[in-house]
């Protein structure tokens, strides 16, 4: 039985398989059939579900029966073996080239023909040394061209880090939300599910018609948009100074709850709701939820009603799912029986566990960083400055260990006089070294409020060796927490491939937490992970590793990915009171 699909992704496959061909050289003829094939069905008004399971796309003016069977084959198979084979064919440098301004398959297809080139690199060099320049219909200026978008594209890769996505996002919104005729406005996207990396920012407003032109001219005249890329009715996108692709819709109120919906996704998580609809015999779209009419199709003229995104998960027999959740990653398990959890929130928190000082890697003193806590309503702080292995980073010796404990015994006391309510803990980072061992001895580990243990090199070992690390300190006697356990920095390097359902496994049995480092560039412990944790009833906590005070408010992403892991406030550390943390801290 075919899968159901979503329009926008036929479209995207027909359009890649469009673009593959042109960059293998093949008839334009052929290529330009997948495109209006494409066109057609990003027009269609219909299910498209609906002509696959009835093996009726070629109704539909513009696809003939070859491109109507690599649809009914994706949706069956979920794959087309014209477009495996191009896959194949193209070489994978040549893809990349697509992100180059000005560079059409054609262009390409052409350059790469005639200079047997397929990298980046080897492009740059032939822009450089003459030979783009000297191809016949090419010239000195395309080379520039070429060049000078090859290093807009080295500065600002396809995606971004979540911090950085969301201070673009909250400067469109602060601008924007007070605009005449706004009735509503909410990011979307895969910002709004608190993803780890983003690519175009999404915004969504609840507009009249009337009041729209004149929001679209707002939008793409605000200050920080260096370059309208498109202006329509209903959508536009610019450029931002920073670099990112901004895309703002407008729809009108009674549409925004499902529209918010919709560009929300997840496209997983939509093509199963969309699928649930149709059980119930009902049809969801960007415009609302429907009865069918007698062809199955969405009958506009008798909408559900629906006020908000809430009341549509309850016609369908669901329970609210919060964003962060939407990624069909078990949370319609949860929602049919009424089962979805409180998510923790970023008030729960009560203090913060993982911050440096100057008295190693840090910028600031534990004076600054307690008080900066204090600023921001929390309880306590967990100091955790690097241990004596991580000499780049400062690490403390044994000696230096003692002289901070003084300086930490100092500041509880004054606190204490001041009745500031606020404990620092007396805290350690300790490597994790190469056979698992922390880097202490334990008579000076166990004097010591938290420890957590990460690895800090070595992050090459092979997985079995570095789950055997991981395994190791998380059974040690004196460890608290594992700290960024994949040792990944997004958008720069991948991750240990240790086994972590292994490594959670064996943390809950030994009583010992797995952290979710907020830090931007880490965000692991990796929400796709939650499952396992939540199954074994491993403890977790949100936790900065902050070297700034302005790293401390990263715990905001962290509570993001422990939504998204479906985590409560009770599996997370430091949403406890001081009391109830120590006392964890010391079973």
């Amino acid at each position: 039985m075919p899968k159901p699909v979503q329009k926008d992704e036929i479209v995207n496959l027909l359009e890649e398989i469009g673009t593959l061909m042109r960059l293998a050289g093949e008839n334009d003829f052929r290529a330009m059939a997948f495109d209006r094939a494409a066109r057609t069905i990003e027009s269609l008004d219909g299910d498209i579900n609906t002509y696959i399971e009835e093996q009726t796309l070629t109704d539909l003016k513009g696809i003939g029966k070859s491109i109507a069977s690599d649809v009914y084959a994706y949706a069956e198979t979920g794959s087309v073996p014209v477009l495996e084979k191009l896959r194949k064919q193209v070489p994978d440098g040549l893809i990349a080239w697509l992100g180059i301004s000005g560079m059409g398959p054609k262009k390409i297809y052409k350059i790469h023909k005639e200079l047997d080139i397929t990298e980046i690199a080897e492009l740059k060099e032939k822009c450089r040394d003459g030979s783009v320049a000297a191809l016949p219909g090419m010239g000195e200026k395309t080379a520039e061209k070429i060049l000078k978008s090859i290093a807009w594209m080295e500065e600002f890769s396809e995606r971004c880090r979540i911090d950085e996505a969301a201070a673009v996002a909250e400067l469109f919104l602060e601008k924007m939300k007070d605009a005449d005729g706004v009735r509503e406005i909410s990011v979307a996207g895969s910002l709004r599910r608190a993803s780890e990396t983003i690519g175009d920012i999404d915004l969504l407003i609840a507009a009249d018609e009337k009041d729209a032109p004149a929001l679209m001219d707002r939008f793409t005249g605000l200050d920080g948009v260096m370059e309208v890329l498109g202006q329509g009715e209903t959508k536009s996108s610019v450029r931002s100074k920073e670099g990112r692709q901004v895309d703002l819709r407008i729809v009108s109120p009674d549409h925004y709850p499902a529209a918010l919906m919709y560009f929300t996704g997840s496209k997983e998580h939509n093509v199963a709701l969309r699928q649930r609809s149709r059980d119930k015999k009902l049809q969801l779209n960007e415009y609302g939820l429907f009865h069918q009419d007698k062809d199955k199709q969405a009958d506009l003229d008798r909408p559900l009603k629906a006020t908000s995104e809430e009341d549509i998960y309850g016609h369908l027999g669901l329970g609210f799912i919060p964003p962060e959740l939407r990624e069909d990653h078990g949370e319609f398990d949860l929602a049919k029986d009424g089962n979805v959890p409180e998510l923790v929130e970023l008030t729960d928190l009560r203090g913060i566990l993982h911050a440096h000082s100057t008295w190693s890697d840090g910028k600031r003193s534990i004076r600054e960083m307690a008080e900066a806590c204090i600023e921001r309503g929390y309880e306590y702080l967990g100091l955790t400055d690097h241990s004596r292995t991580a000499a780049y980073a400062g690490g403390l010796s044994i000696e230096r260990v003692r002289q901070q404990w003084e300086e930490i015994d100092a500041l509880n006391r004054e606190f204490a006089d001041d009745g500031k309510g606020f404990v620092i803990l007396k805290g350690i980072e300790s490597d994790i070294l190469s056979d698992g061992k922390l880097d202490y001895p334990d008579d000076l580990l166990a004097e010591f409020d938290l420890v957590i243990g990460s690895v800090h090199s070595g992050l090459d070992y092979p997985p079995e060796k570095m789950l055997d690390r991981l395994m190791t300190a998380a059974a040690h006697p004196h460890i608290h927490m594992i700290g960024h356990p994949t040792g990944r920095l997004l958008l720069r390097r991948d991750g240990s491939k240790a086994d972590l359902n292994r490594l959670i496994e064996h943390a809950a049995e030994h009583k010992t937490a797995i952290e979710i480092n907020a830090n931007p560039w880490r965000l692991d412990l990796d929400w796709r992970y939650g499952r396992k944790a939540r199954e074994c009833n491993m403890m977790s906590a949100v936790c900065p590793d902050a070297h700034d005070v302005p790293g401390l408010d990263h715990v905001r992403y962290g509570i993001g990915i422990a939504r998204k892991a479906g985590f409560t406030a009770g599996h997370i550390l430091n949403t406890k009171p001081l009391g109830e943390l120590q006392k964890w801290l010391k079973m």
